[in-house]
């Protein structure tokens, strides 16, 4: 039999959730299994409920389901949150002294879930408090199992005579992730092995760790023994990496020669600059470093008019942001816009309006980045699917910018920046760098920057590049750069940049330009991340016999009209599938292909979809049960 067990560990913001998190998901694919996680937080330092789900399958998977498994909670908020979410045949490990805790104690459960919860309590005549919320889930068959982290915590440090670990409540995670283990009769080696990578650097931090793992494990293995779920070492794949969702990005711009990257700090694209500041320096191949001078501004005005700069020096360079970031930044993409500068924004969206939800998933940006900046001038929006893909689009973006000579938005979001998952390897010999028409010499004086060619796309002179002065204005100007006001060469240079649109459709592959999973009479039309959950959801239904088509699209603007009617044209019902509230790829269509959804499949919600849900909502439309706008609510 398949093993698909999906593991749930939550508590207080600041406990180490994401550490266990890390060192379950790391000991599980180092037994070969594939792994699909994702992590939900709020927008708080310390305090407020966080959970990680992490599914574990000897499968590919790309996505959670709505049941969980094995669930651990440390405190009493994960019990009223998720009690509902354990699977018949599941199991939840909890901290015994958290047994009588009442809702009107857990403060920072907010009011609106606290009365949904109490009204729920009430029609199952329960009271809400943490023991009678545990005889819920038993009755549904789950088994229960409690321990004292508390104790167990005493007892190691009697037996390491280290007073001093009794008081240390944040190893509450690593116990949690030896206890789930030991109850999973998964090998402890594995274990400690993950241990050691996670705390790679502090190795006296490794060893208490360690030792309190082997504790709980042991403990857990002779206490907790009729638990259905077992993970046995199966077949390690060959090339497989377990990545965190921005680094797929993060890699691909070392990898394909971005030497610099500015940025503000915001929730969530801080993460990938971070990152590339913690790897300044890193060999790619071929002996070429991946080196990538990464500079924290004082706002994202500041990161955009100084990637700007960098890049009219010939230097590939980017930015990283959300929503509101990107919001500042509408001004200076115009000025790219016109003096056609390659530069690539990397848009990790997050649900708005304003701040919105900072720290959770939506796909809302997708008309902005299309419309931002007012007057007309051509970029790319291109969005990806999955970490693996990120890398390699990274790439693209990369190429396209300096091909084309214009702004390119890179779309991702909050969904992809947190996973973490299993993948093949990223393979730098499949990056290929084209600078376009960047000059390295010119011979003459009479340099003319933005010149009127065939193909609108002008030779580029860099910054310091001998006979290669040029002008930069944010009026119009003439093919040297000096500012006009002629109504003749307005039209030209309008037509030169717009012309650019028409260019890329003629120039960039199909497969580049959306993706076809198969085509049916009923087909689902997406982008972004909502990819995993669908291609997970249609296993599911294959498995049945019912057969759905998915075109993913990742060229968004210019739209690929021609590419996108071919792989329409036998479709009989078309459904949207996306994560905002307006069905944002839904009027892109109606736009350009004069025809637009029938089936609406929605979530805005702030969390991320399910494959659960999605195929739910297919059987729905398939069984004719299903009204044009589905909304998706999974998720605490």
């Amino acid at each position: 039999m398949s093993t698909d067990i999906s593991w749930l560990i939550g508590g207080p913001q600041g406990s180490g959730v994401e550490s266990a998190a890390n060192i379950f998901s790391r000991a599980c694919a180092a037994m070969g299994y594939n792994i699909f996680g994702k992590r939900e937080y709020y927008s708080n330092i310390k305090g407020e409920h966080s959970y990680f789900v992490v599914r574990v399958s000897d499968r590919e998977v790309r996505s959670s389901v709505n049941d969980v498994s094995v669930m651990v909670a440390f405190d009493a908020e994960t019990i009223f949150r998720h009690y509902d979410e354990i699977a018949k045949d599941g199991a939840i490990i909890y901290d015994s002294d958290i047994a009588q805790v009442k809702i009107d104690e857990v403060h920072t459960i907010d009011a609106p879930y606290k009365a949904r919860l109490l009204k729920q309590l009430e029609l199952n005549n329960k009271k809400p408090i943490v023991s009678e919320l545990l005889e819920i889930a038993k009755d549904k068959g789950v088994k229960i199992y409690t321990v004292s982290f508390k104790t167990i915590l005493a007892n190691l440090a009697d037996e390491m005579n280290n007073p001093r670990l009794k008081g240390m409540v944040r190893m509450y995670n690593v116990l949690a992730v030896s206890f789930s283990l030991g109850l999973l009769k998964m090998p402890p080696q594995t274990i400690l092995e993950s241990i050691d990578m996670i705390f790679a650097k502090k190795k006296a931090i490794a060893d208490i760790n360690k030792s309190a793992a082997t504790y709980a494990y042991n403990y857990a293995s002779v206490k907790f023994t009729d638990c259905a779920q077992l993970l046995k070492p199966v077949q390690k794949q060959s090339d497989m990496i377990l990545v965190q969702g921005y680094q797929g990005t993060a890699l691909g711009k070392m990898a394909c020669g971005c030497r610099f990257q500015s940025y503000y700090p915001i929730t969530p694209a801080s993460d990938e600059s971070v990152f590339l500041e913690s790897n300044e320096i890193l060999e790619v191949k071929d002996n070429r470093p991946g080196s990538t001078l990464v500079i924290q501004t004082e706002d994202e005005i500041s990161a955009m008019g100084m990637m700007i700069g960098s890049a009219l020096t010939g230097t590939r360079s980017s930015t990283s942001t959300s929503g509101p970031g990107f919001s500042l930044m509408a001004e200076a993409l115009g000025w790219a816009g016109i003096n056609e500068v390659p530069i690539v924004i990397t848009l990790y969206q997050r649900s708005g309006p304003s701040t919105g939800l900072p720290t959770r998933h939506g796909q809302d940006d997708l008309l902005f980045a299309i419309n931002a900046g007012h007057g007309e001038f051509p970029r790319i929006v291109y969005a990806s699917g999955d970490v693996e893909e990120s890398f390699y689009d990274t790439a693209r973006c990369f190429n396209y910018a300096d091909m084309y000579q214009l702004p390119v938005i890179h779309m991702m979001d909050k969904f992809l920046a947190s996973s973490v998952l299993t993948c093949k390897k990223f393979d730098t010999n499949k990056i290929t760098i084209n600078r376009g028409k960047l000059l390295e010499k010119i011979d003459n004086g009479d340099y003319r920057r933005f010149e009127l060619t065939d193909d609108n796309i002008s030779p580029r002179s860099k910054l310091g590049l001998e006979n290669g002065i040029f002008w930069n204005t944010g009026d119009e100007s003439d093919e040297k750069g000096h500012i006009t006001e002629d109504p003749v060469l307005r039209v030209q240079m309008m037509d030169k940049r717009l012309a650019k649109l028409s260019h890329i459709l003629k120039t960039v592959p199909d497969e580049e330009q959306a993706v076809s999973f198969g085509t049916a009479e009923t087909c689902i039309v997406s982008w972004g991340s909502p990819k995993g959950p669908i291609l997970d959801a249609l296993e599911m239904l294959q498995k049945e016999n019912i057969k759905i088509g998915f075109i993913q699209i990742k060229l968004i603007h210019p739209f690929p009209v021609q590419y996108m009617k071919f792989l329409l044209k036998d479709v009989k019902t078309i459904i949207d599938i996306e994560a905002n509230q307006t069905g944002q790829l839904g009027q892109v269509l109606k736009q350009n292909l004069e025809r637009g959804p029938d089936y609406y499949i929605l979530k805005y919600t702030g969390r991320a979809m399910t494959s659960t849900e999605i195929y739910d909502s297919l059987k729905n439309i398939i069984e004719k049960k299903a009204q044009e706008r589905q909304v998706l609510t999974h998720g605490a």
